[in-house]
């Protein structure tokens, strides 16, 4: 089968070619439809995240997807059933508390593996095998964007631990920043803008006002999006961060999606009295000045929180399944701007002035 993967001394993806795998005992075989492409990819490539798993020369990739069981071999699935794969496993040398409780997503380093990203083979290959509870049933007639429920599954967390921070008091946020205007920044900018939510949601969400902050000059493809769901576009070249409160508004909640380390300290700086940020970008080291006093006065006096969240696991899945329920067509279809094949899978992998949210398709139902 035809595999997309990283190699040892690779500078950039490589189709392979892999035996189909065999379903373990209490595992299936699933058929792959498609894969999505994000920044934590380019990463594993270019080697500043994640790891090869223990032995190997090579590391599938792609950890949001989307298939169909193939052969249940066992299991309480249905064949052609379609599914979303969650994404961390145990480690090598068995299970642990966190799984045990079903909390992977809050275990430390080095108590899991990722699939695609860190010590285990991803999903971006013809067919894959997985154990049922890391599989979450996603609806038929939406299978084109099945591979958006990773990343929206990593919103509905960050928005659990926000609104859990405010939980000793009533929170009642009116305004919300997301930084970022890539593919996760627009998804999460239209749920907080359209408020959808579901039985599964962790928040009443009812933002009277969004903003997305980001690099970009006009004419761009990101700001029409961010324009059509109803948003402020907030272009950081004219408004640094820290300026907001001044230039618009001081923000109820900020969503940090950049990865830029400096966003940290200036989110503090942008909320409002009560207001939380949530981190959720992966800098490399990074050293600049700061006013540490400053800061701390912030967070103390004005009761402000930053939460830090990474990973998810099936509750946020189910709710990102939710919410993508609820999300126009209109704007998953604009979000999705290249389609590969794995016979010409460069295209995912290109930075371009155009280029939102990339997929590699397997098949199709």
């Amino acid at each position: 089968m035809k595999a997309i993967a990283v190699e040892r001394g690779s500078e950039g993806p490589a189709v392979i070619e892999k035996p189909r795998p065999e379903p373990e005992e209490g595992a299936a075989l699933l058929r792959t439809l498609r894969v999505g492409v994000d920044g934590t990819d380019h990463e594993v490539i270019g080697g500043s995240h994640g790891g090869f798993p223990e032995g190997e020369d090579h590391m599938v990739l792609g950890h949001e997807a989307v298939a169909v069981v193939e052969d249940a071999n066992g299991t309480d699935l249905d064949e052609g059933d379609v599914v979303v794969p969650t994404v961390r496993r145990p480690p090598a040398d068995g299970s642990n508390e966190y799984f045990e409780r079903g909390e992977p997503d809050m275990a430390p380093e080095g108590e899991y593996v990722e699939r695609g990203i860190v010590g285990d083979h991803g999903y971006m290959a013809e067919y894959f095998t997985s154990p049922p509870e890391y599989l979450v049933p996603f609806p038929e007639n939406l299978w084109e964007y099945g591979f958006f429920a990773e990343p929206v599954s990593i919103t509905e967390k960050a928005l659990e631990h926000a609104y859990a921070s405010r939980s000793a008091f009533e929170w009642s946020p009116e305004s919300a920043l997301v930084l970022g205007n890539r593919s996760l920044g627009l998804i999460t900018l239209a749920m907080l803008e359209f408020g959808v939510e579901s039985d599964r949601s962790f928040a009443d969400r009812d933002f009277d006002r969004t903003y997305c902050l980001g690099r970009r000059e006009r004419p761009d493809p990101t700001v029409d999006v961010i324009e059509e769901i109803g948003a402020t576009y907030v272009n950081s070249n004219e408004t640094p961060l820290e300026t907001v409160p001044e230039t618009h508004e001081a923000m109820d909640f900020v969503y940090e999606a950049t990865g830029y380390a400096p966003h940290a300290f200036e989110t503090v700086e942008a909320l409002a009295p009560n207001g939380v940020g949530a981190l959720l970008g992966i800098p490399d080291s990074w050293e600049f000045e700061v006013d540490g006093g400053r800061i701390h006065n912030e967070l103390v006096l004005h009761n402000k929180a930053l939460v830090g969240t990474v990973n998810s696991h099936v509750k946020h899945f189910e709710g990102a399944i939710d919410a993508l329920k609820e999300l126009p067509e209109w704007l998953l279809e604009d979000l999705v701007t290249t389609v590969a094949t794995p016979e010409d899978v460069a295209p995912a992998f290109e930075y371009g002035h155009d280029q939102i949210k990339a997929v590699v398709e397997f098949d199709s139902l």
